[in-house]
């Protein structure tokens, strides 16, 4: 296993709580700006409709899967940086 490779696991491991954290952060705000409830619907919440609820799973998505990868991608320059390879 390369060093890159073994020194981008704890550092993967951190981002990708943090971003975790940070995704559902900009969901809660996005999801107040489109003028809905605080909370989201959850899929079985039987007072909201099939478009709220499939909306805020879409949104949700998308927002997690954008801050994932530019932490993902950070995460990786950085250890490039600090190695000198590219993890993976």
């Amino acid at each position: 296993m390369k060093v890159s490779k073994i020194a981008y696991k704890p550092v993967g491991l951190a981002l990708g709580i943090a971003g975790g954290a940070a995704a559902g952060a900009l969901f809660k705000q996005a999801w107040k700006l489109l003028g809905h409830d605080e909370d989201a619907p959850d899929a079985t919440d039987e007072d909201r409709s099939w478009r709220e609820v499939l909306l805020a799973a879409m949104l949700q998505g998308a927002i997690f899967a954008v801050v994932k990868a530019a932490v993902d991608r950070a995460g990786a320059t950085g250890v490039r940086n600090l190695t000198g390879t590219w993890p993976g």
